[in-house]
């Protein structure tokens, strides 16, 4: 079967929430191509949404080491990481990522979460502040987010 029609119907199935067909058809993408970044992200996608943080962890992992100019992969990690209790090792992880990832508000936001729960107040205010600049969505995100409690109390965010 052709790679290109099974990875459209694995992403079809995923859009409709139908999880168990999306992973049916990465499954059935032969050895070869199962390794490509666009199946390894979707498959990655399926494992945390599920919450699978240590399988994703290990798919994040080689979405890094196959696609390494790509951010996704090293912010997935990251948060794999961060959700397994291993924060301070999330945020090593992403400054050693790519380049790429200073384009990505994302990449800001994560830093200023992992720096709060480490106690850096002001590093995080800072990743923070770059990240609303780029994306103000994210600041309503920060309201809630349990993870910036210390940043809230110290009233440096908002």
């Amino acid at each position: 079967m052709n790679f290109q029609w099974q990875l459209r119907a694995a992403c079809g199935y995923a859009e409709l929430g139908m999880t168990r067909q999306s992973v049916a058809e990465l499954n059935a993408i032969e050895a070869a191509f199962q390794a490509r970044p666009e199946v390894l992200q979707l498959r990655l996608h399926h494992l945390m949404r599920e919450k699978k943080w240590a399988r994703a962890l290990i798919v994040s992992r080689k979405l890094c080491r196959v696609a390494p100019g790509f951010s996704a992969g090293f912010l997935h990690a990251g948060f794999c990481l961060h959700e397994l209790g291993k924060t301070a090792e999330a945020k090593r992880l992403l400054l050693k990522g790519p380049v790429a990832l200073l384009k990505e508000p994302i990449y800001y936001y994560n830093m200023g979460c992992y720096d709060a729960l480490l106690g850096n107040v002001h590093a995080a205010q800072m990743h923070l502040q770059t990240s609303f600049k780029m994306d103000a969505s994210f600041r309503e995100l920060a309201k809630k987010d349990p993870d910036l409690k210390a940043v809230r109390a110290a009233a440096v965010m908002l």
